[in-house]
């Protein structure tokens, strides 16, 4: 089962050219490395 983030995808993607280095925090399995993979994806199909 796959829960979409789009919210924390989008607030990710606008903020990622700021200069700040971005913290992703959260309990186990809660899909930070999920969130970065779909950036990281998108980046590459780009």
């Amino acid at each position: 089962m796959v829960i979409e983030r789009n919210i924390y995808l989008q607030r990710l993607i606008d903020r990622k050219e700021n200069g700040m280095i971005k913290v992703i925090t959260g309990i186990r399995r809660c899909g930070k490395s999920y969130l970065l993979f779909n950036i990281y994806r998108d980046w590459l199909i780009n």
